[in-house]
């Protein structure tokens, strides 16, 4: 069992029940959408904590996909898994090309703009989007920004992203604090 949830990372959620013999509707946040099952094992974040969870069976339906948890044979039990967030170690994400980031690696980056050769803290990333063009960045004010202005910012390397710099917990971006 990890020993917290910072060595979890979500890739989908529980989003209903499908059927009487306990199968549940499964919305995946990893690209492409079938890579969640991929990855073993799940854990669910639940009301009382952590709890690992064994997949017997999935299958595509409709738009998404069902799965059936072992030991979880009726409708009524497996309502009570319903909004679960599913979880995965991290360690299990494969390695990306250089310049390339998962999107929690982005979150909580303090986000720097170099705008016409001056240096403004315009907040933290505290999510991101995506969008059909590009990813973009929702930075969030804090008490060390410039304002208290919540910004989308398209990430668009060597255009307005500049650099990330995981050790430093920073993204510099060429943005107009105005804007």
């Amino acid at each position: 069992m990890p020993g917290s949830d910072s060595k979890l990372i979500d890739v989908g959620r529980i989003a209903g029940v499908y059927g009487i013999k306990g199968w549940l509707k499964v919305q995946s946040f990893t690209q492409p959408a079938d890579n969640l099952f991929a990855y073993h094992p799940w854990w669910l974040k639940t009301p009382h904590g952590v709890k690992q969870v064994e997949i017997d069976a999935s299958r595509p339906q409709g738009k998404g996909y069902v799965i059936h948890l072992k030991g979880v044979d009726d409708r009524d039990l497996a309502a009570h898994y319903t909004g679960q967030v599913i979880a995965v170690e991290r360690a299990q994400l494969p390695a990306l090309d250089a310049g390339d980031y998962y999107w929690h690696q982005l979150q909580g980056l303090r986000v720097i703009s170099r705008y016409q050769g001056q240096s403004q803290d315009l907040g933290c990333v505290s999510k991101l989007m995506e969008t059909g063009a590009n990813d973009v960045l929702v930075v969030a004010p804090d008490a060390q920004s410039v304002d208290e202005r919540e910004r989308l910012i398209p990430y668009v390397p060597e255009h307005y992203v500049l650099r990330v710099d995981l050790a430093e917990g920073m993204i510099e971006v060429d943005w107009d604090p105005e804007f």
